[in-house]
């Protein structure tokens, strides 16, 4: 029975250890996990933004789905124009003399290929409305409209896409503390996203540091 009660005591002790051990490294990979997955997505959401703000551009408007902004992207060029500075001379009738006109020129320069310009060459572009590590293989949520703001109308997207697709392998008590997150340092929310349908922004919910980490 000693010998019983010894192992049931080093088995206890041991669990009572690795518990231990979990409660202080489980909370530190779950950030190194969470970091890399999410500098990933907000990567692809940063493509997803420069994508509809060259779409509005050519079209006065946001793209409302992935097919219509991924075949613009492949096939879509801007128009190059160079804006100068001119003036010339008008006889004023009022004044009964010559007085300068100052004049704003827009010149047609040529086009560019919107993949070319934003892309470089890349074709990542064709897979952006799928979500990075989702394990059933999730899109990105994403809608545009026109909302009336101050009097004027202006076209607004968003693009999210849940915490908990991106961490759905992680310990479930710190995924529900990582969704309650309300800090500056931290995605605020249980959504990462970028844009707003009720405000016009085309702002992400993610601190500076995961631009900084993306521009390295």
């Amino acid at each position: 029975m000693k010998t019983i009660f010894q192992l049931v005591l080093w088995i206890v002790c041991i669990i009572l250890g690795y518990m231990i051990y979990r409660s202080v490294t489980g909370p530190i990979e779950f950030k190194e996990v969470k970091q890399e997955r999410f500098s990933k997505v907000i990567s692809v959401l940063k493509d997803i933004r420069n994508s509809q703000e060259a779409y509005k551009t050519v079209n006065g408007k946001f793209a409302n789905d992935f097919n219509s902004l991924i075949a613009f992207v492949d096939t879509g060029n801007y128009t190059i124009t160079q804006r100068r500075d001119s003036s010339y001379m008008e006889f004023d009738k009022t004044y009964g003399i010559d007085l300068l006109k100052e004049i704003t020129i827009i010149d047609t320069l040529g086009t560019i290929a919107v993949k070319d310009s934003i892309f470089k060459g890349d074709d990542r572009y064709k897979t952006m409305m799928n979500v990075p590590y989702a394990q059933g293989g999730e899109k990105f949520e994403m809608k545009a409209d026109v909302i009336d703001k101050s009097g004027y109308t202006a076209p607004v997207f968003e693009a999210k896409v849940k915490k908990d697709i991106i961490l759905y392998d992680q310990p479930k008590d710190l995924l529900s503390r990582e969704n309650a997150h309300i800090s500056v340092e931290e995605v605020n929310g249980a959504e990462i996203k970028v844009g707003s349908l009720t405000d016009v922004s085309t702002n992400g919910n993610w601190p500076p540091i995961y631009d900084k980490r993306g521009d390295q």
